[in-house]
């Protein structure tokens, strides 16, 4: 049996921060909460500590007198501020769990990935500059950043968690929603690619599970929080929205080259599409040895649904405004793609 366990979590109130509270106040943990009080839901059992971890003064008041097992830190951006708070909480918290991305490694998403992969370089004491090539090199920089940062002050006392992509109820960016809607509505959809292509989102509440199990076994090191390679596929996603709304949408597969001919933005307008070799490819061994369970696709895809049929509303963020094809182009280029296909006598 574990023993109850002090947490102290940097966020805790959206998305994962937030089935993290609830799971370890359900596993008898005592939980200290610390953001800003922007969004808190005002779980009974949790101390709230607001305060911002950019100011000092907050972060000194937060640790005065106090004493935890484990911080777990789910909101950690900014490689100087993640140092700042590491620096500061040392000798109040005996371990640190940070929850970063496969972002960090500089074969994403082009090339298969395990924990021994290279990161991307960045300092630990860089603030919020312009790094990186692209979107994607940035964040993945300033996260491996913020990986530095714990690791030069806990070393072997931390717990670096990888997720890829993480779907389940209360998704605040919108992605798997945006599918539930749009097959919701029916008549023909629009399919990037083709049903088979492997898919490896994580469950929100998986990941939030496999952090309390780091905090209470002490893990340390780096873990990629994935399901297995090849366990789920793109077609399994899509299918399980059409079966979870009961909605009687046509799903209509269209080829990749098709669809980058025509500018259709990968992840954005079509989310959780990508077409490179590596997206699908990362390897969670070593997280699953230490004990990471993840559930089956379909069970994230229905609870999502069901989630949002009960009147879920997500916290506001911009990132929701940028998800998703303009209707009238989705249908436009479907009637391009039929008209071509019924011209070459290929399929739908």
């Amino acid at each position: 049996m574990i023993e109850s366990v002090r947490i102290l979590v940097l966020g805790g109130t959206w998305f994962l921060g937030r089935f993290l509270v609830e799971e370890a106040l359900r596993r008898g943990h005592t939980v200290t909460t610390f953001n800003r009080g922007r969004v808190d839901p005002g779980a009974e059992g949790v101390e709230s500590r607001h305060g911002d971890r950019a100011n000092p003064a907050d972060l000194e008041a937060l640790v005065a007198g106090r004493e935890w097992d484990t911080v777990v830190d789910t909101s950690g951006m900014i490689p100087r501020l993640v140092s700042l708070s590491a620096r500061r909480l040392d000798g109040h918290v005996a371990r640190y769990v940070f929850v970063s991305t496969v972002n960090v490694y500089r074969g994403w998403p082009t090339e298969p990935l395990t924990e021994a992969s290279p990161v991307r370089e960045c300092d630990p004491g860089a603030g919020d500059e312009d790094l990186g090539e692209s979107v994607t090199d940035r964040q993945g920089r300033l996260k491996s950043g913020c990986e530095r940062a714990v690791g030069e002050v806990f070393g072997d006392r931390s717990a670096i968690l990888r997720p890829g992509v993480i779907l389940g109820p209360h998704e605040y960016v919108g992605r798997l929603p945006w599918w539930l809607t749009r097959i919701a509505k029916g008549g023909r959809v629009l399919a990037p690619g083709y049903p088979e292509r492997p898919f490896q989102a994580v469950d929100v509440r998986d990941v939030a599970a496999f952090a309390l199990h780091a905090a209470e076994r002490a893990l340390g090191g780096a873990f990629n929080v994935c399901p297995p390679i090849g366990q789920e596929t793109y077609g399994g996603l899509l299918t399980g929205c059409v079966r979870a709304s009961g909605s009687p949408a046509d799903l209509t597969w269209v080829d990749d080259a098709f669809l980058l001919a025509r500018q259709v933005g990968m992840w954005r307008e079509l989310p959780l599409w990508r077409v490179h070799p590596g997206a699908w490819q990362v390897c969670a061994a070593g997280a699953r040895a230490a004990g990471l369970r993840t559930r089956p696709l379909w069970e994230t895809v229905v609870d999502t649904w069901r989630w949002m049929s009960s009147g879920g509303i997500p916290v506001a963020h911009q990132r929701r405004d940028l998800i998703g094809i303009d209707p009238a182009k989705e249908q436009r280029i479907l009637r391009e793609w039929l008209s071509e296909a019924g011209r070459s006598g290929r399929g739908a």
